[in-house]
This record gives C-alpha cells, structure tokens and sequence, in this order.
C-alpha cells in the first residue's frame, strides 16, 4: 500500500486546524448569523449619521460594470448588492420551500394548516394596520412591508435559547417563515413589478428550458446550471419582474431526490476506495486518478441536489449576501425622516405598528380560530405561550422588509420613513420575543 510513513502535525498545523474548526463551528450556529447581520445593520445606521455620511452613500453609487470587448453592463454597486446577489438569497430561499414541501412541514395539508393559517395572519393584519394609517397617496404603496418576517433574525433569537424552547416551537416558527417568504415573494411579483416586456418571456422559459434538459440528461453539477441562470434572470429583468425572483424560479426546480445512475453512490464510493487501495503505490497514487473520480462523483451524489446546493450557499448567504443587503440598505439618515410631517410619520408608525402588533396578533387570533374550528391543532410542546413567542419574533421584518420597501418607495423621505420603522419595530420585536422566551422558560422550570 502506501510506503511513506505517518507523520504527526506540526504546531502550527495544529494551531491551524483548531482555528478552522472553531471558525466552522461558527457558521453552523444559527445565533451567529443573526448577530452578524444586527452588526452590519448598526454599521450602516451609524455610518450613514456620522461626518462620513457622503462616503457611504458615494460608495454605493459607484459603477461596476462587468463586459466583454465592447460590451458593457455597467449599474451601480446597490444594484449588483439588490439585484444580483439577492438573487442567490432568492435561491436557498426556493431550496428550503422546496425541501419543506418535500418532506417537511409543508409536506401535507393536515401538517401544514396551522403555520398557514397563522402566517395569512400575519399577514393581513399587518397591512389592515398600516392601511388604516396610511389610506391613501403615495404611502399607501407601502402597504406590505410590515407584513414579511426575516427568517435569519427570528430563528437566530430563538437559537439563543438552545434547547430550553421545545423543538415543535422552532419548527411552527420556521415553517411560518417560510410561507411568509412565499406570500412576499407573491407580492412583488404580483404589485411590485413593472409593465411586461413580452421578449424578456421568452429569454426567461428558455432558461427554464435550459434547466430541463440538463436534469433530464442527468447533469448534477451545480456549476453547469450558472449559464441558464443567468439567462432565467436576464429575461426576468427584461420581463419587468424583479430579476431576484430567478432566484425562487431556480430553486423551486432544485431536484430532492439523487440523479439517477446504473450504481448507487453508495456502493460506487465503497467500490472507488477499494480500486484505490489496490492501485495506489507509495504517495504518488499512480492509477487512481479514475477512481478518484468516481470517488468524487459518489460523494457529490449520496445527498439529493436541493441538500448539496443549499448546504454549500448558505454559510456564503449568512455570512456574506445578508450583511452586505443590511450594510447597504440599512443606513438610514435620520436628517432626512422629518417625524413631524404627516406623511412619513404615518409610514414609519404603520410599519412599526404593523410588524410590532399586527404580527403576533394576526398570527395569534388566526391560530385560535381556526384551533377553535377544528380545522387543525397545536403541535406536540407547542403552547398558546409558544405560538405567541412565534408571533412577537415574526415581527422582526429587516431583510425582506426592506427588499419590499425600496421597491416600494420611489420618494427617498417615504423610504428613509419606512426603513427606519423596520429598524425600530424589528429591534423591538427581537427584544420582546428575547423577554417573552425568558418568561415561558421560567414558566415551564416552575411547572
């Protein structure tokens, strides 16, 4: 077999490897995306009020253009942040529906009834709220930014609690966060998009297309799907339709089951590890460069496509596409939110009151009515406190929140007005969720 002979690590290999794996750690605990998106979130804010305010709006109006010869695609570095890198949001956003439709909470009607009922809650209360606040004129364009809930913020306060919050609570807590995405994502493309340009249809079913025929041929790479990607969300720009949203197309079309292959990958990598024992000699591994291939190719494939991809995006979606969205959007000048003028004081106080109380009360009095009805009923561990613990954390809004407003908003005062009620009522909700969680433990140790 192998000739060479182990040696042990030197101190700074160890040194490196315990970084790696506390770094590692790290981006597997669901708290730390949550706080690294707070982080960028109070860099803007602060930013954006401090002497250095014209550097950061500067910053992101500087062109980036991307071409070949002389072809350009030049825009804005807020619209590469908004328009592009969304779009991979987008996309784990569509994996994790597709996965719970699959075989998750959303796998059938009698699991899925009550995040449904008590997400439709949490919806229409919320824009009833800020309708009655703002009935009319240019801030009644804003009437569903209160109604989205941030996934990362919510399910990070949660996991601040470990496993004092019983499990059922989290789940209820994630699927209603996930048909809240669903409702938002509806919403754009229904009222939030511009005048169709039929020729970008086209472009768009013929990535779709693309997509297709790579599946049916059996291609499992991630990396072959980038170029009808790209066309999907070019002819969705075209469209009129907010390119982001390829990204929800896309992973809607994300496989959950393996390719298909004359060879299990199981029994493909049992079998490519034992031609690589009987082939490889010394260190050099001469003649294994065939079944390390195979070897690479069972790995890839022992976890269905929607698994592996969103595994891969979501460290780069947490870490990188989410903080970069709030350190681009969440600065918000307070010079520029008059709170007197009637009109942006009316949009900040609908969105704040929206996602503050018609949250928890939408999601709240929709789970009691239709628990009352019989159409469905609580989960196993899950209490009238829990479900209210849900509804305090579904007011947290920021990312999509303030995805929905800039579309929204064209007037920079009405949008200063409405981010700024995003930033108050998701810090709000946060703190009552944190508060609340804390009573029902202290509950559930004296009982």
């Amino acid at each position: 077999m192998f000739s060479d002979h182990h040696r042990p690590p030197t101190r700074a290999q160890r040194v490196a490897e315990r970084a790696f794996l506390a770094v590692e750690r790290f981006l597997h605990i669901e708290a730390a995306s949550g706080i690294v998106l707070l982080g960028a979130a109070i860099i803007a804010l602060v930013w954006a009020n401090s002497p250095w305010a014209h550097a950061y709006h500067a910053l992101w109006h500087l062109p980036a253009s991307l071409g070949i010869g002389e072809w350009q695609f030049s825009r804005p570095l807020h619209f590469w942040v908004n328009d592009v890198l969304m779009t991979v949001f987008f996309l784990v956003v569509g994996m994790e529906i597709r996965r719970e439709i699959h075989a998750g909470a959303l796998a059938d009607l009698r699991s899925a009834a009550l995040p449904l009922v008590a997400a439709a809650g949490g919806v229409v209360v919320p824009a009833l709220i800020y309708h009655a606040l703002n009935p009319s004129g240019a801030a009644l364009a804003g009437w569903a930014v209160p109604t989205a809930t941030d996934i990362a913020f919510a399910v990070g306060v949660l996991a601040l609690f470990g496993r004092s919050i019983p499990g059922n609570v989290r789940v209820l807590l994630l699927a209603l966060a996930i048909i809240d995405d669903i409702a938002a994502v509806l919403i754009i493309a229904m009222f939030y998009s511009d005048a169709l340009v039929h020729v970008g249809a086209f472009v768009a079913v013929g990535g779709i297309a693309m997509v297709l025929v790579l599946q049916a041929a059996g291609v499992g790479t991630a990396y072959a799907y980038v170029l009808p990607a790209i066309v999907v969300w070019t002819g969705l720009l075209e469209l009129g339709i907010h390119p982001t949203l390829a990204g929800i197309v896309l992973g809607l079309m994300t496989p959950v089951r393996p390719t298909r292959s004359r060879e299990a990958p199981l029994q493909m990598a049992v079998r490519a590890v034992q031609d690589i024992g009987a082939t490889a000699t010394g260190w050099q591994g001469d003649g294994i460069e065939h079944p390390l291939r195979r070897l690479r190719w069972a790995q890839r494939e022992l976890q269905p496509p929607v698994v592996r991809v969103q595994a891969a995006l979501h460290p780069w979606v947490a870490f990188g596409v989410m903080p970069l969205f709030a350190l681009a959007n969440a600065g918000v000048s307070l010079d520029g939110v008059d709170v007197i003028q009637v009109g942006t004081s009316a949009v900040t106080l609908g969105v704040f009151l929206g996602l503050v109380a018609g949250k928890p009360l939408g999601i709240v009095a929709a789970s009691w009515l239709a628990v009352k009805a019989g159409w469905c009923r609580l989960p196993d561990g899950v209490s009238w406190a829990g479900v209210l613990l849900v509804g305090l954390l579904g007011g947290i809004g920021f990312t999509m929140s303030i995805f929905i407003a800039m579309l929204a908003f064209s007037d920079e005062a009405l949008l200063a007005a409405a981010k700024l009620g995003i930033l108050l009522a998701s810090l709000t909700a946060a703190l009552l969720g944190f508060a609340w969680a804390m009573v029902a433990m202290r509950r559930r140790a004296g009982s």
